[in-house]
């Protein structure tokens, strides 16, 4: 039977299609319409997902009159919106299931893990009323063992300090991340955790010291992250506490994104599982495991348009030992928000400039850091101290052991994503790292 997975109309849209266990395709919309973060499918997904077959069941992310009831209690007034209406409206008019948000999250999380069993923390903004969720989940089973509710939330504190700087909320919150390692976390620490435990900020916190000419933004994003890692750090211990010792964790939502604090799961739990799209996007997968309540086989992230082709290893290494900047699109495109190989830039991340030219490139703002792609025997070393899956020191600190150092520069450990052993564990990718410079220094990944 084929069945799709849908999550669509809040923001950054996909569609996955599943056959039993098999995960056909799975893509954000964003990737056919050109629009970043587009919330609406469009023809040209739903034509692409045609080709797997027509939906026998729609499975849709959440549940719509529970979020039309949190809009109303929120004061957002009466605003329904209908999958079904909306779906027959493109044409599409298969029988739909429903699981609820946070269910969905933690379906992509739990089903697409190698654990038989695990406990499943889920943290985003806000879903129907959840804004973070403990389940506990056993082959087919799952079962909910608490959660915050609206409006307490730290999606929504993240995001509110998104804008705060500057930056636009529920899309720029990795470059907030990107920009803790330049800051002062004590500087205005006791005013932003102020706002964390006493304000509701849903609608943003734009008036919190709005007379301050002199706003260190960087410092600002440094106090907001230590408030997060507090409180990550506070669900952890009450994740294990009602796992009851569960060595197995998978960590759901869109907080999960957060890599610079993801290290201090691993101080609480053996095994840590990070589906590579967490977010609303890879729910459309997670609404379909949710209802059926059983094991996808995850085989990797690739599962978008296929451009097809041999991965051009030979024709990569060439240009980037002749310019050092090379771009690949090849084969399946990845599902989720990283770029990991099939539609990247890649570039040999020594000397002090190569930073500069790859923001140039790709139109971003100067300070922005990159991720280093390095083999996983050499991430158990300084500067990075990484059991290989996953970073053990933060990337803040990384950053900070780093400064002053000439021949791999600070820059170039990033607090957006420490790929290491997820992505050089890739064949086409590792044969680059192996081949290319000397291993240590690996290749710079955009």
């Amino acid at each position: 039977m084929i069945e799709w997975g849908i999550s669509a109309g809040a923001h950054d849209a996909s569609l996955a299609v599943v056959d039993g266990d098999k995960i056909l395709f799975a893509s954000h919309s964003e990737r056919f319409s050109g629009i970043k973060n587009d919330k609406w499918l469009n023809q040209q997904i739903i034509d692409e997902a045609l080709k797997f077959g027509k939906p026998d069941k729609i499975h849709w992310y959440e549940k719509p009159w529970k979020r039309t009831a949190r809009r109303l209690y929120c004061g957002m007034g009466w605003n329904h919106f209908s999958p079904k209406k909306y779906l027959k409206e493109i044409g599409i008019d298969s029988p739909i299931e429903y699981a609820s948000h946070h269910e969905s999250h933690a379906a992509a999380g739990f089903y697409t893990s190698p654990f038989f069993g695990a406990t499943v923390l889920v943290i985003d903004a806000i879903g129907e009323f959840d804004t973070a969720s403990i389940w506990t989940c056993a082959g087919h089973h799952m079962k909910k063992l608490w959660r915050m509710k609206y409006p307490q939330s730290l999606g929504l504190f993240y995001s509110a300090m998104t804008d705060r700087v500057g930056l636009k909320p529920n899309e720029d919150e990795y470059i907030l991340m990107g920009m803790v390692a330049y800051g002062d976390a004590e500087k205005y620490y006791t005013g932003v955790r102020g706002l964390w435990e006493h304000e509701n900020l849903h609608r943003g916190c734009r008036s919190w010291r709005h007379t301050d000419n002199d706003l260190d933004n960087y410092s600002v994003a440094a106090a907001t992250q230590k408030v997060y890692e507090e409180e990550f750090e506070k669900l952890l211990i009450r994740a294990k506490e009602l796992g009851h010792n569960q060595d197995n964790l998978v960590l759901m939502g869109g907080c999960a994104l957060n890599c610079s604090a993801n290290h201090i799961a691993r101080k609480y739990f053996k095994n840590v599982w990070i589906m590579p799209n967490p977010g609303d996007a890879g729910s459309s997968i997670g609404a379909i495991a949710a209802n059926n309540r059983r094991k996808l086989k995850w085989e990797g992230p690739y599962l978008g348009a296929d451009m097809g082709g041999e991965y051009p290893i030979k024709k990569l290494l060439t240009e980037l030992h002749k310019s050092g900047i090379v771009g690949v699109a090849n084969g399946r495109a990845e599902f989720g928000p990283r770029a990991l190989g099939n539609r990247s830039l890649l570039a040999d991340p020594r000397g002090h400039d190569i930073k500069d030219k790859v923001n140039v490139i790709k139109k971003r703002q100067k300070f922005r850091p990159f991720a280093p792609v390095i083999l996983a025997e050499y991430a158990i070393s300084s500067p990075f101290n990484s059991s290989g899956n996953d970073s053990s020191t933060s990337t803040t600190e990384q950053r900070r052991l780093l400064r002053g150092m000439t021949d791999f520069r600070v820059e170039m450990i990033t607090a957006a994503a420490l790929l290491m052993d997820f992505v050089v564990n890739t064949y086409a990718i590792k044969r680059i790292v192996c081949s290319n410079y000397s291993l240590k220094e690996g290749v710079l990944f955009s």
